[in-house]
C-alpha cells in the first residue's frame, strides 16, 4: 500500500489492543520512516479525536515504534515523536480510568528505564502526568506517586532558577509539534495541487481544492506564528537567566580579586615574620596583630626598617696565664735565679754594625769586621779552642765571642798544661795545628 494520509488514518482506525495488530501497523509505519514527521502528526491528531479507550492502543503503538527504532538505531521516529510525546501522553492519561492510567505510567516507566528519549523529553512527559496527578488528588505527591521512574535512579530536583523555564519549554515543544504537523499537511496539499503533470480539474473542483489549500496554509501560518511566540518567550527567559548569571559572575570575579590580593599580602607578612625569626628578632610582635587590628593593606612588610646588627665582642689576645703550662712554678722579681752569662755592654752612642748581606764570607785567620769592636773574651791565650779568631772550617760557621766566653766560664782550667794533640795521629795533629794558626 502506498503511503498517503488516508492510508495512515486507515491503519490507525483498524488498530486494536492485540499484539498482532500493534506489531503489524508498527512495521508498516516503520517501513515508511521517511514520512516519520507526517505520520507522527497524524498520530497526534488521532490521539485527540479518538475515544478514551482507544488512546491506550495508540500509546502502545508509539511504544512499539520507538523501541524498535532504538534497537535498530534508526532515529527518524525518535526525533519525530520527541516534540509530541509529552502532550500525547497527557492526553491519553487525562480522563482515563485508574487501570488505564496505571498502564500508561508503566509504559512511561519503561521509557525511562531503557533511556528511549532524551532526558529533557522524558522529564517533560513525567511532569505533565505529575501535574494531572496533583490536580486530581488535590495534594502534593512524589513524581507519579513517588514510586514510578525510581528504579533507574532518583531524579535530581530541578534548580529553582530553572523552574520558570520548564513551562516555557513545554509550551515551545507543544507549539513545534502543532506547527510541524500543520506545515507538513499544507505542503503536501500544495505539492499535490501545484503538480503540473496532473490534469487540471474542473473549475468547481479546482476552486474547492484551492479553498482547502488556503485553509491549510492559514492554519500552518497560525501554528508557526504561535511557535515563534512561545520560542521567543523561552529565549527571553533564558536571557534573564543569562543576565543573572553574568551579574553573579562579576561579583565572583571581584571576590576572587580581593581574595588573591589578601593572600599575597599575608604571604609577604609571613615571609617578613620568618625573616625576623631567622635574624633573632622574633620577640617583637606586629602592632596590628597585638592590638587585635587588621593587617595594613598598603603592601609593606611588618618590619619595614632593617634590623640592627648584633653586637660582636672584639677579638683580643688570650692572657699570658693561658699559655703557661699547668703547675709551672711562679717567681717574683727577687726570686729569679742569676745566670753566669756575661752580656757585653755596648756603647749606646756607637751605632750597631750589622753583617753585610750577600754570600757568606770565606773563613779567614782574622775575625770578621763586625766582631772587632766587641771586647775580647776572658780565655786562656794558649788554648786554640778559645781563640777570638773564627774557625776556618766552613762546616761549623763562625763562633760568637759571647758563646766563647760562656764556654770559657764553664770549662775554665779544663786541660790546662796538657797537649791538646796528644793521642791523635801525626797527620791529623798537623792538620789541626795548621788550621789553628800553628798553636800547639
Amino acid at each position: 500500500m502506498a503511503y498517503t494520509d488516508d492510508a495512515v488514518k486507515a491503519k490507525l482506525s483498524s488498530l486494536n489492543e492485540t499484539q498482532e495488530s500493534i506489531v503489524s501497523v508498527a512495521q508498516w509505519i516503520m517501513f515508511h520512516r521517511r514520512h516519520a514527521d507526517r505520520t507522527c502528526a497524524i498520530w497526534l491528531e488521532r490521539m485527540r479525536e479518538t475515544t478514551v479507550n482507544k488512546r491506550l492502543t495508540l500509546i502502545y503503538l508509539a511504544n512499539e515504534v520507538v523501541q524498535q527504532s532504538k534497537a535498530r538505531k534508526k532515529d527518524d521516529f525518535l526525533v519525530a515523536f520527541s516534540p509530541v510525546i509529552a502532550e500525547a501522553s497527557a492526553t491519553a492519561y487525562k480522563g482515563a480510568t485508574n487501570d488505564v492510567q496505571e498502564k500508561i505510567k508503566r509504559t512511561v516507566e519503561v521509557w525511562n528505564q531503557r533511556r528511549i528519549f532524551d532526558k529533557p523529553i522524558q522529564e517533560a512527559v513525567e511532569t505533565r502526568i505529575l501535574e494531572l496527578e496533583k490536580s486530581r488528588s488535590g495534594k502534593k505527591t512524589g513524581l507519579l506517586g513517588g514510586s514510578l521512574f525510581s528504579s533507574g535512579g532518583s531524579t535530581a530536583p530541578v534548580p529553582a532558577e530553572l523552574q520558570p523555564l520548564i513551562p516555557l519549554q513545554a509550551a515551545t515543544s507543544k507549539a513545534v509539534a502543532i506547527s510541524g504537523s500543520a506545515i507538513s499537511s499544507a505542503n503536501a496539499e500544495y505539492d499535490k495541487l501545484a503538480n503540473a503533470d496532473k490534469p487540471t480539474p474542473s473549475p468547481p473542483v479546482y476552486a474547492a481544492r484551492l479553498s482547502a489549500l488556503l485553509k491549510s496554509l492559514s492554519s500552518a501560518e497560525t501554528a508557526v506564528a504561535e511557535g515563534i511566540k512561545t520560542r521567543q518567550d523561552l529565549i527571553n527567559g533564558l536571557e534573564d537567566l543569562l543576565a543573572t548569571n553574568r551579574a553573579s559572575l562579576k561579583t565572583e570575579q571581584s571576590q576572587l580579586t580581593t581574595a588573591t590580593h589578601r593572600r599575597e599580602l599575608i604571604e609577604k607578612q609571613k615571609r617578613a615574620v620568618e625573616d625576623a625569626i631567622m635574624s633573632g628578632q622574633s620577640g617583637t610582635e606586629s602592632p596590628s596583630m597585638a592590638t587585635g587590628g587588621t593587617p595594613q593593606s598598603n603592601g609593606r612588610s611588618m618590619s619595614s626598617a632593617e634590623p640592627e646588627r648584633p653586637q660582636v665582642e672584639a677579638l683580643t689576645p688570650p692572657p699570658t696565664e693561658s699559655l703557661t703550662p699547668k703547675d709551672s712554678p711562679k717567681f717574683t722579681p727577687n726570686q729569679i735565679p742569676p745566670t753566669n752569662i756575661d752580656v757585653p755592654v755596648e756603647n749606646p752612642n756607637q751605632p750597631l754594625q750589622h753583617p753585610p748581606s750577600g754570600p757568606s764570607p770565606q773563613p779567614t785567620s782574622s775575625p770578621p769586621v763586625y766582631l772587632e769592636n766587641l771586647p775580647p773574651p776572658q780565655t786562656t791565650p794558649s788554648d786554640p779552642r778559645y781563640s777570638t779568631s773564627s774557625t776556618s772550617d766552613p762546616r761549623y760557621g763562625t763562633f760568637s765571642p759571647t758563646k766563647k766566653r760562656k764556654l770559657d766560664a764553664e770549662f775554665e782550667g779544663f786541660g790546662a798544661g796538657e797537649d791538646a794533640m796528644a793521642g791523635l795521629d801525626d797527620d791529623v795533629a798537623e792538620l789541626l795545628r795548621a788550621e789553628s794558626g800553628g798553636v800547639a
